[in-house]
């Protein structure tokens, strides 16, 4: 049994909660908020006797084994290394941290205390995407990677109105890419590693956060495309093109479904059962790296967490969208 903390006490937490009720060996047996009232509150919800409203006396005490960390993106890197430094595991939500300057103090941090780090991507590890990874060779010589992932922010009806919540404030690392546009490049860095050349645009608010992008990425020998955005809806598949057929992912946030359409017209569905709190398998996979005495994920490894946050860097810059904490 492992026994987790959380830092965190808002709509994904609940989603991850949900998730974890179908993992046997994962107990909560701590939540961390701002104020012990909003503490105490969702840590009854869930039959829960310890709440923290002090992070340092949390990390320090013998409550835990482990902390799942859904605070701000800014708060991420800080919040690990504090920790880790405690000997506590990490399950960090994505983005994983703020730039990859503090993904590699991150990894540091995990290295030197043997504890394990791993980024809460939990689309690489649903059953959907592990059929596309071990199907894709059907496909022949890969050329194109497209991925889509648009959807109406629903607090940008509030940034419109002159609030401008945690979605949109740069000052909190978040952001169209940050917060949607991951999920577009993850699983293309699972399948494909780092590309050769990042190239991207995006719309700015005036908050200073972007709202939408695009991004082509070159490889030796195929392209990838992606969009995303927080003020507009996509009803895209996904779409990996290859030379003998096309592999299309229906919802690249969910892995929905998958299936192959060869040339010659032939489907070939591939889609496999998946729970509907699909939090469940990235928290598997970190008890089972943890029970198993390993260092971190084949999938979700460090190195891979690493490459997907040095692309962002890589298209941040191209934008022009720089975060405080760029300046530390």
């Amino acid at each position: 049994m492992i026994r987790f903390g959380i830092i965190g006490t808002n709509n994904i937490t609940t989603w991850f909660l949900e998730g974890a009720n179908l993992v046997k060996d994962f107990k909560l047996t701590a939540v961390y908020s701002r104020t012990e009232e909003k503490a105490k509150e969702f840590a009854n919800k869930y039959g829960v006797e310890n709440t923290f409203t002090s992070l340092e006396e949390m990390a320090k005490s013998d409550l835990i084994d482990a902390v799942y960390i859904a605070s701000p993106n800014r708060l991420h890197a800080e919040q690990a290394i504090l920790f880790m430094n405690n000997g506590k595991h990490v399950l960090g939500e994505k983005a994983f941290a703020s730039n990859a300057k503090e993904v590699n103090e991150m990894i540091e941090a995990a290295k030197k205390n043997n504890v394990v780090l791993m980024e809460a991507m939990k689309t690489t590890l649903m059953p959907n995407f592990k059929a596309a990874m071990e199907n894709i060779n059907k496909l022949g010589k890969v050329r194109r990677y497209f991925a889509s992932f648009c959807q109406y922010s629903s607090r940008y009806d509030k940034y419109k109105e002159g609030i401008v919540l945690n979605a949109f404030n740069p000052e909190l690392s978040n952001g169209s890419l940050m917060d949607i546009g991951v999920y577009t490049i993850a699983p293309m860095v699972a399948l494909f590693g780092k590309p050769n050349e990042v190239k991207a645009s995006s719309y700015m608010l005036e908050s200073g956060a972007d709202g939408e992008g695009t991004i082509i990425f070159k490889y030796d020998d195929m392209e990838a495309n992606v969009i995303y955005s927080k003020i507009s809806n996509s009803h895209l598949p996904t779409e990996i093109q290859g030379e003998e057929g096309t592999m299309v992912i229906d919802r690249v946030n969910t892995m929905g479904s998958v299936k192959i359409i060869y040339r010659d017209g032939r489907v070939e569905d591939l889609s496999r059962y998946q729970e509907q709190h699909n939090m469940c398998y990235e928290i598997e996979e970190f008890i089972n790296i943890i029970q198993n005495e390993e260092k971190e994920s084949k999938i979700n490894s460090l190195e891979f967490s690493k490459n997907v946050m040095e692309i962002m860097d890589e298209a941040r810059r191209q934008i022009g969208l720089v975060y405080p904490a760029d300046k530390n």
